[in-house]
């Protein structure tokens, strides 16, 4: 990270300096007014704005708590410990990333002045601009999207290992950049940075709660998912239960129980996907889209994507239709 914005952040703040003092714990009163510990978005955003960054309270013990938005924590320097849902120990060491939805509660461990990490507060909002520049459809992104989700039930949390992903590191130091320098535009220029950030951690599926044991069926349909995005003209289910060392009744199974759909359906969803792009985006023909996404039944096709979209694929192409 640029070293002037690491001096920035390092700087004690006024809350530090009386836990240095001897204050036992942080002021709860910065962060809710509330009986139970629900850290209150209104008291960190300034009316109007989607986003806004502050360092993370030092040298004492941060307790349990959840948040009214999502959290995203970035480490500069140094590590620190997280307790996510009072069981999974996180540690974020630099360049880590660690995204939280309003349903996890979290707990910090005591951080040292040189462990620098930056929360970043984010209204749900704040992301509809960035999901907007992602692929209309993809079961990836969708998944990444639905983890972040206020009732999505099966995880709570995304950790990226994320160190030695450059573009990565290079869009959220714009980001804080930006929040501490309050240019203008910032919504929209961080809307559009976040839009960045998604499209490339979406390539980096594999580095998602890397070594967090409890995420660990949820690490799994990463990776299944990710396949189906690489192989979706020619994939098996055979071919991932081999490379994932499962049954293959597992894996559809486990991709039922987080995605509402099976492997067959899931890979059938992306051919399909993969058409509507391929129809939208190029002037090959329909049995050329067909050959692409390893249809050879045309009968099938149409009828799979008359179901899906509507109508057929040349109505598609041409815009008729109520476009998915």
């Amino acid at each position: 990270m640029q070293q002037e914005l690491l001096e920035q952040l390092q700087k004690i703040t006024e809350e530090e300096h009386a836990i240095l003092k001897g204050a036992p714990d942080v002021r709860r009163e910065l962060y809710t007014s509330e009986k139970d510990f629900v850290i209150d978005s209104k008291k960190l955003l300034q009316k109007g704005r989607l986003i806004e960054i502050r360092p993370h309270t030092r040298f004492v013990h941060f307790p349990k708590h959840r948040h009214n938005y999502v959290e995203m924590v970035y480490m500069c320097s140094g590590s620190t410990t997280h307790i996510i849902n009072g069981r999974e120990h996180i540690t974020l060491h630099t360049g880590d990333l660690l995204f939280l939805n309003q349903n996890a509660t979290q707990e910090i461990l005591p951080a040292a002045e040189s462990d620098i990490a930056v929360n970043f507060i984010i209204l749900p909002e704040f992301f509809d601009r960035a999901f907007s520049m992602i692929e209309k459809e993809n079961i990836l992104h969708d998944f990444l999207i639905s983890s972040l989700s206020q009732d999505y039930s099966q995880s709570s949390y995304l950790h990226f290992q994320a160190k030695d992903i450059l573009p990565v590191q290079n869009l959220i130091e714009n980001m804080i950049w930006t929040l501490i320098h309050k240019k203008t535009a910032t919504n929209t220029i961080n809307q559009t940075t976040m839009g960045l950030l998604f499209m490339n951690l979406s390539l980096f599926a594999d580095t998602i709660n890397q070594d967090d044991p409890h995420q660990y069926e949820q690490n799994l349909v990463f990776s299944i998912l990710k396949y189906i995005e690489s192989h979706y003209k020619d994939g098996t289910l055979a071919e991932i239960a081999a490379e994932t060392c499962h049954p293959a009744y597992y894996i559809s199974r486990l991709l039922k129980k987080h995605t509402d759909s099976n492997f067959k359906e899931l890979l059938q969803q992306k051919k399909l996907q993969q058409a509507a792009y391929l129809l939208s985006q190029t002037s090959l023909s329909v049995e050329a889209v067909m050959d692409n996404i390893g249809y050879d039944n045309s009968s099938y096709f149409y009828r799979k994507f008359r179901e899906r979209y509507g109508g057929s694929p040349k109505e598609y192409r041409k815009g008729e239709l109520g476009q998915k």
